[in-house]
């Protein structure tokens, strides 16, 4: 034991020091410190337990400032004595920097490595260099060893301050980490020497640690210049093609991953620029420790320095512990299996098929090799192993911090060819997943691909088209490299799917073929590809999964799959044709109970086997609402099916009839079997009835013009079947004929077992039902199956006490209100529009959207009772119903956003079919068209509608401007309405033309230009009418300039045109109706260009009769609609500039309608 003596040692020291640096004139400092400290380092060592921290610590920063400013060739011994002693100190007693102190004790290590880093540097191979490198081992080891306390104290600020002294001491190190690339750690006695790359792994582990703990805290630059650092120290592994395999390195890669993988899983700053660097050296670490093991000098293969007790921190790459579903097998028992049937690693991973991958991983589990009985190989194949999932797992995190630069990277990690055929040289992702003897590395593989598969990529695939390597010559492009990279996904993928039989590696197979699916844009690749995919997974399915424990969950993944595959869109004739081939058969016989609908169906029948019998049911519902004209065949098996299911709810026993594989609440899986039924029986029914979406207005329509019919695009409804092919066999029959006798039983026999169930996810799914029902279906029903339908959900959103079941009553009353072969009574109407308010008052905001789309199909179907005697004009009742609507739509449009869009839908529809009185300047009440229903009892509803429609253009999002405008398009048309008359009309017109000019997104200047159109004279424009002449006229000019045109809106860029184009003839047409000073002056300067305008469009109209080879007297409506219309601008514009003193230009403009005519 020491005394007190050696403490007093060390004191006196340290205090003749500090005397003697305090003289004048100062003895040399490196000689002071060699005859007063390093000198006596052994027996200072001996004090260092029996001084107070505080002390020790105060005087190893003095001494460390002290040589921190050490300037010539005499301090080059004194540094490295420093730093041996500060790190033998620390390995005693571990000194307490304060938070004041620690920013200075790194700056001083900083300078010190820095003045040592600038000498010459030795041979890398030669004694020399390990003195070189000995001092940045024992910094780094020292700091190592007092981060740790501060990760434990969750001190950020210095994990801020030691990253930084990281990044000012690495770039000192980037020319030795060039030199010493491959070179031996050993002298020539094989002696081994101290590495640049112990440095290394302890710096990168240093710098994990910090990021772990403060990653998301550091600032951006500090996170760039991580990045930077990162990508040079990978440019340096890239640029020398081929990774070293020794212990050295297995740390320093090791730790190296490690940071890389902290470091993108924390930072926020972009990390785009440096992408490909690090991507070109991850590859490489794709083949690692494949050729087999090293020849080592020592072999010591256990990742811990014994001179510095170097204990590196795992990476954590999120790969579950256990590899295999085997039991597990004592080390002579795993060595005997070794001799009798492993492959060897070092030179048989090549020759390895995706087939014999299954029985040959080398790992069971991470145990397995800490029996001292493990052999090398094994030891070796382990480690390496983990090196390679570290660089997978950092590939998965590039994707995930930049998924839009990661695409670039695309062919460096998949391949467009021979994806079976295993890679040395340029092995890719899907090689490792192929071919890697690891299961782990494999498991890894499936995941980073999946990540790579999810998000924008699935976007960014869908320009993927497939062609033969052999058509595409010196260049291909993109589209073509994409399609080929899916056609080898899909093939390794379902060649492991058919080989493969470890549980978890096929869950993350079967993970990644969802997405492969979704992403997979069919209608571009071979037409049997999507066959191909749901051919496989059946045959797989009906094989089965050996696990016992995992044959559930691996069954429920791969009929997963099949719900991906058959939900496709646009649906695949190959597919389409395999199910009709199918059907055709017939329901007995060995043929069809080979096929796919036959393994589903015995699947969803097994109902005590819920997860499978749930996911089966989806397959069929997807099937039926994808390929719907199989369904008619299909039919009687659903309906017993789905009735057996509904049944067996009612009247067993729901403790035995429901019980679960799975230990979840039996009331639940039960509930979810029923409600998968029902959206079975829904899907159905629509496909065999021809539901199409709900017949309330096409609202996403473009005002149909000769100029814009042309425009209007398709909308697909979700929840509608896609009708794109034909069934012979069932063809002949009108489908609503079919679809009133399914609906018919569906409402006697499943319907009323469940509408009353207990569940409200079973109640909401059975209303959904009715919203499915079309008109034709609905007007050849029974009156007592029409009250049926109209009660129940009348009832259900009044009374039900779950929301979800009101939400989808109002639904159902949204779709059912607007048929128009309906003869539904005012009494009926009353109560849907009672039902609708009183759910636009919950406090869910879900219902109340759902609820006020209603209430705005129920008030454009009001244009369908404009002449029904039943809705008599001027009754009281009609107004009271009227008055209520404009109530409560005016009430919606303060609520949110979505409410708010369909308010105003509501108060436009109205807006055109309620009829206004209207007070001429003497007060005289004009007559009002018989054809328009009656006014409101309030006089003030339209003022305060069109102040509504003004605040919710300034106040809502995208849709609730489009919808204004709209509105306002209806508006216009109320003939009721004297636009020149009313106050607010250029306030109106004024807001029309901004969202025209600025609006950013297309379809709302689409409409506001539209709605600019609809009055049709320029006294119903007031004063307004040269300002919205000049509005449309710039805009249209200006529009092909246009730079904030976004992907989004460039699809629309035409139909925009179109519109203005239209409204532009519709607004000169009209100038030579009115005389203003301000369009006069307009006309005069545009005259001539007004005039090149017409003449361009005549020119296309007449390209466009050529190319249809139709003549003057069999051109289509369409065309003769536009010529019309161009020939009355032309004749009004000539009128007004010959009017207006222009008689050139209004010469041209008449021989140019001659020439049109």
């Amino acid at each position: 034991m020491f005394t007190a003596a050696s403490a007093g040692k060390w004191r006196t020291a340290f205090l003749s020091l500090r005397d003697e640096i305090s003289t004048t004139p100062q003895p040399p400092v490196p000689r002071l410190l060699q005859d007063l400290i390093f000198s006596h380092s052994d027996s200072l060592l001996s004090a260092v337990s029996l001084l107070p921290p505080h002390e020790l610590t105060s005087d190893s920063l003095f001494l460390l400032d002290l040589v921190s400013k050490a300037d010539g060739p005499d301090w080059i011994p004194v540094s490295l004595h420093t730093c041996q002693l500060i790190h033998d100190v620390c390995a005693r007693v571990l000194v307490q920097p304060n938070s004041s102190s620690w920013p200075l004790l790194l700056h001083s290590f900083a300078c010190v490595l820095e003045f040592l880093l600038r000498q010459p540097m030795p041979s890398p191979s030669s004694t020399a260099y390990s003195s070189r490198i000995e001092p940045v081992i024992q910094c780094f080891d020292t700091l190592r060893r007092l981060a740790a306390l501060c990760h434990r104290n969750s001190s950020h600020p210095e994990n801020i301050h030691l990253v930084k002294f990281v990044l000012r001491i690495i770039p000192f190190l980037h020319h030795d980490l060039v030199a010493s690339y491959g070179c031996s750690n050993q002298d020539s006695t094989g002696k081994k020497l101290l590495s640049l790359w112990d440095a290394m792994a302890l710096a990168f582990d240093m710098f994990g640690g910090a990021f772990s703990v403060s990653g998301s805290l550091f600032p951006n630059d500090v996170g760039q210049s991580t990045l930077e650092v990162l990508r040079k120290v990978m440019d340096v592994l890239a640029s020398k093609g081929q990774l070293v395999e020794d212990r050295s390195m297995w740390r320093f890669y090791s730790c190296l991953l490690d940071c890389v993988h902290v470091v993108l899983t924390n930072i926020k700053c972009p990390v785009s620029d440096h992408v490909s660097s690090f991507i070109a050296a991850l590859r490489m670490f794709f083949c690692f420790g494949l050729n087999g093991p090293p020849q080592f000098t020592h072999p010591d293969v256990v990742h811990k320095d014994k001179q510095f007790n170097v204990k590196l921190s795992p990476l954590v790459s999120g790969v579950s512990k256990n590899a295999e579903n085997t039991p597990y097998r004592p080390p002579h028992l795993r060595k005997r299996d070794d001799s009798n049937s492993k492959l060897p690693v070092s030179c048989d991973w090549r020759r390895l098929s995706a087939h014999d991958s299954a029985s040959s991983d080398v790992i069971s589990s991470d145990s397995d090799f800490s029996d001292n009985e493990g052999s090398f190989r094994d030891s070796y194949g382990s480690q390496s192993s983990k090196v390679r999932i570290a660089a997978i797992v950092c590939i998965q995190d590039l994707c995930q911090a930049d998924s839009k630069s990661f695409t670039t990277q695309w062919m460096a990690l998949v391949p467009t060819n021979d994806v079976l055929k295993p890679r040395k040289f340029e092995a890719t992702l899907m090689t490792c997943l192929l071919f890697d003897p690891h299961l782990k590395v494999r498991i890894a593989s499936a995941s980073a691909l999946s990540t790579m598969m999810d998000g924008p990529s699935s976007i960014f695939l869908q320009v993927a088209e497939y062609k033969e390597s052999s058509k595409h010559g010196s260049f291909m492009p993109l589209s073509n490299s994409l399609g080929l990279i899916l056609m080898q996904l899909h093939t390794g993928i379902l060649h492991l799917i058919q080989r493969d039989n470890n549980g978890r590696l096929l869950i993350q197979l079967f993970k990644f073929l969802i997405l492969l699916i979704s992403s997979t844009p069919y209608s571009r690749m071979p037409g049997d590809l999507l066959t191909k995919v749901i051919m496989s997974l059946h045959a797989r399915i009906k094989e089965g999964f050996p696990f016992k424990n995992d044959k559930t969950g691996l069954l429920v993944a791969a009929i997963g799959c099949l719900t991906a595959a058959f939900s496709t869109f646009p649906p695949q004739m190959n597919v389409h044709n395999m199910l009709l081939d199918e059907t055709s058969a017939g329901f007995e016989g060995s043929e069809w109970k080979s096929g796919v609908i036959f393994t589903l169906f015995r699947f969803a029948e097994q109902y005590s086997d819920a997860p499978t019998c749930i996911e089966a049911l989806q397959v069929l519902r997807a099937m039926a609402l994808n390929y719907p004209t199989i369904v008619s065949a299909c039919w009687e098996r659903v309906s017993i099916l789905v009735y057996n299911l509904l049944q067996s709810a009612v009247v067993e026993d729901p403790a035995t009839t429901w019980k679960a594989s799975v230990k979840e609440p039996v009331g639940y899986i039960g509930d979810k079997i029923l409600t998968a039924a029902i959206k079975v029986l829904d899907g159905c029914l629509r496909a065999i009835s021809g539901f199409k979406g709900s017949e309330d207005l096409h609202y996403d329509r473009i005002m149909d013009t000769p100029f814009t019919s042309d425009c209007i695009r398709s909308i697909r409804i979700s929840s509608a079947p896609s009708y794109g092919f034909e069934n012979p066999e069932f063809g002949q029959e009108p489908l609503f004929q079919a679809g009133c006798y399914q609906w018919s039983e569906v409402i006697r026999k499943h319907i009323v077992l469940v509408l009353h169930n207990g569940s409200a996810v079973v109640r909401s799914t059975v209303v959904t039902c009715f919203a499915g029902i079309t008109s034709s279906v609905f007007v050849s029903f029974s009156q007592k199956e029409r009250d049926f339908v109209t009660s129940s959900i009348i009832n259900a959103a009044l009374h039900d006490k779950s929301p979800s079941v009101r939400s989808a009553a109002c639904r159902a009353i949204g779709v059912i209100s607007c048929f128009p072969e309906t003869s539904l009574s005012i009494g009926i109407y009353e109560k849907f529009i009672l039902a609708v308010e009183a759910n636009t008052r919950d406090p869910l905001n879900s219902v109340r959207v759902t609820s006020s789309w209603a209430l705005a199909n129920v008030c454009e179907a009001l244009r369908y009772r404009v002449n029904d005697r039943s809705f008599e004009v001027g009754s009281n009742t009609t107004s009271q119903v009227v008055d209520s609507l404009i109530e409560c739509a005016l009430r919606l449009t303060e609520d949110g956003d979505k409410v708010k869009a369909n308010a105003v839908r509501a108060l436009g529809s109205i807006s055109k079919y309620v009829k206004l009185r209207c007070m001429t300047s003497n007060h005289e009440v004009l007559p009002s068209p018989h054809h328009h229903l009656s006014c409101a009892v309030d006089s003030s509803w339209l003022e305060r509608t069109v102040q509504a429609f003004l605040s919710c253009v300034t106040t809502g999002n995208v849709k609730v401007q489009w919808n204004v405008c709209h509105a306002l398009s209806n508006l216009f048309s109320n003939e009721t309405v004297k636009l020149q008359d009313m106050d607010w009309a250029p306030s109106v017109f004024s807001i029309l033309l901004l969202l025209l000019r600025d609006a950013s997104n297309f379809k709302i200047r689409i409409q506001a230009a539209a709605a600019l159109a609809v009055p049709v004279t320029p006294l119903a424009y007031r004063r307004s009418f040269p300002d919205v002449v000049k509005g449309v006229w710039h805009t249209l000019q200006n529009l092909n300039s246009d730079r904030e045109t976004t992907p989004t809106n460039f699809e629309y860029k035409r139909s925009l045109e179109n519109q203005l184009t239209s409204t532009m003839l519709h607004l000169l047409s009209l100038v030579s109706s009115g005389r203003c000073e301000a369009l006069t002056d307009f006309l005069l300067k545009k005259a001539s260009f007004l005039e090149e305008w017409l003449r361009g469009l005549c020119v296309t109209l007449k390209e466009e009769d050529n190319a249809s080879g139709s003549s003057s007297s069999t051109s289509t409506s369409g065309e003769k609609q536009k010529k019309e219309l161009i020939c009355k601008a032309i004749r009004s514009l000539a009128s007004s500039l010959e009017a207006r003193g222009i008689p050139e230009v209004a010469l041209k403009l008449q021989e140019l309608d001659s020439n049109v005519n």
